[in-house]
């Protein structure tokens, strides 16, 4: 990471987990052992059955809400402000990276800061409504025609922001070295992201608790707790100390 001229983070839900949210596929765990997903978390559900999703999402929107930036987030963002990492690419919807202090950031998933009516298509602010929701259920209306608002997040079935994910897959094909960090892999397009930049010579360190399909093209695996790992790494790789 020293040498590296381009460092790109790709971030998953494990980074989140020591904040109290949990991930969507650990088993016993994950948020879809509870819940199939084409249930409650894909446009056309939404469309039909709102209701079904609000009230899905609404614990999990409850521990968002209370949830604190960790020490790995923390050591992203000071790996950042260093000029030892170029940016974070992340799938998740948390808004922790930003809150640690992390400026440059791709959510490719969308995130929960605003929503969209589905009814007129006006943009929101959308966290004062959350806190509403998450304390009251009260599923969140449009000020301007009454319509139903949904959070600007990525269900099933929608197309991802098209131009952020541009971005994103440039950012990491033009990178050096990608830190993988809390993600399994599984979910597409973000998992092929890395792919071209390792073909072009580009290295690759993984921190995550489960097998990945890229474990055999890295240079680096840890299975470790990425908040107590994290942390280290920035230290080492910034002061010299472990």
């Amino acid at each position: 990471m020293r040498s590296a001229r381009l460092p790109v983070a790709l971030t998953g839900a494990g980074i989140s987990t020591p904040s109290g949210i949990p991930d969507f596929r650990s088993p016993g765990s994950g948020l879809w052992e509870r819940v199939d997903p084409m249930d409650v978390a894909t446009l056309t559900a939404f469309r039909h059955h709102p209701e079904r999703f609000f009230h899905w999402v609404r614990p999990l929107a409850a521990l968002i809400l209370a949830a604190e930036p960790n020490p790995a987030h923390a050591a992203l963002a000071r790996l950042e402000a260093a000029g030892r990492l170029h940016a974070v690419v992340t799938q998740n919807i948390d808004d922790l990276h930003r809150r640690a202090g992390t400026k440059h950031i791709y959510e490719v998933h969308g995130h929960l800061r605003e929503a969209t009516c589905t009814d007129c298509f006006r943009r929101f602010p959308a966290w004062e409504q959350l806190q509403a929701f998450a304390e009251h259920g009260t599923v969140p209306l449009c000020n301007a025609c009454g319509g139903i608002l949904k959070p600007n997040i990525v269900l099933f079935e929608e197309q991802l922001p098209y131009q952020v994910v541009e971005d994103a897959q440039a950012c990491i094909e033009s990178s050096d070295l990608i830190l993988v960090v809390g993600s399994s892999l599984e979910v597409t397009p973000a998992a092929l992201f890395p792919i071209h930049a390792l073909n072009q010579g580009a290295r690759l360190i993984i921190i995550n608790h489960e097998p990945t399909y890229l474990d055999e093209r890295a240079d680096v695996i840890v299975r470790h707790d990425v908040a107590q790992f994290l942390p280290r790494l920035a230290a080492e790789v910034l002061d010299g100390q472990a």
